[in-house]
């Protein structure tokens, strides 16, 4: 596969990534990652494996629905960064919209490996 045709693979994925996500389709969004990968998440503990990230989708995420916006991707080395915006519920019922940036790595087989979200949030 030649560098440009993996990118956008790579950039195609995390979009699928999000679609998935807004679909709540845990099961298909769990299959892009590798079955040891890692999410760092503020407010979490490091989620690894497939079975953490199952769990958290599942039960353990505050946000029970809601849409992404992706604003911006870059792609390089099977690494992809994204800013974005996302409106939605939480689980209490009430309502949020923020901005985020998310760093994927990809391993060789397309699978992500390691993603990493920061909020855009007046905590300090």
């Amino acid at each position: 596969m030649t560098a440009l045709r993996h990118l956008s693979a790579d950039i195609e994925k995390v979009h699928a990534y999000y679609r998935l996500v807004d679909a709540d389709d845990v099961d298909g969004l769990t299959a892009l990652f590798a079955p040891h990968a890692v999410y760092h998440r503020p407010g979490y503990p490091p989620l690894a494996g497939r079975t953490a990230l199952e769990r958290f989708y599942r039960r353990e995420r505050v946000i029970s629905r809601g849409r992404h916006t992706v604003t911006s991707v870059t792609a390089a080395g099977g690494d992809v960064a994204v800013q974005g915006g996302f409106q939605g519920e939480l689980r209490d019922g009430s309502t949020v919209s923020l901005r985020f940036a998310d760093f994927f790595t990809l391993s060789p087989e397309g699978l992500f490996t390691r993603r990493d979200t920061y909020f855009f949030s007046p905590l300090v």
